[in-house]
């Protein structure tokens, strides 16, 4: 008997189709227009800090 390697695909409503193309098309708009704004000069490296709650300059965290 061989088993497959994906399991099972999940049937789903036509709402929720609906709803993962319009975030599909959210997103990718959002990715369009990130990419036309010119790149950040003297900011902060790697995750972007007032997402993650912590800014950190020069060894000293600051919360927000």
């Amino acid at each position: 008997m061989t088993e497959s390697a994906e399991p099972p695909k999940k049937v789903l409503s036509e709402a929720a189709k609906r709803a993962l193309a319009e975030a599909a098309e959210r997103r990718a708009k959002h990715d369009a227009e990130a990419k036309a704004l010119p790149p950040e000069i003297g900011g902060p490296k790697g995750l972007e800090p007032t997402r993650y709650g912590d800014w950190e300059r020069k060894g000293i965290a600051h919360d927000f």
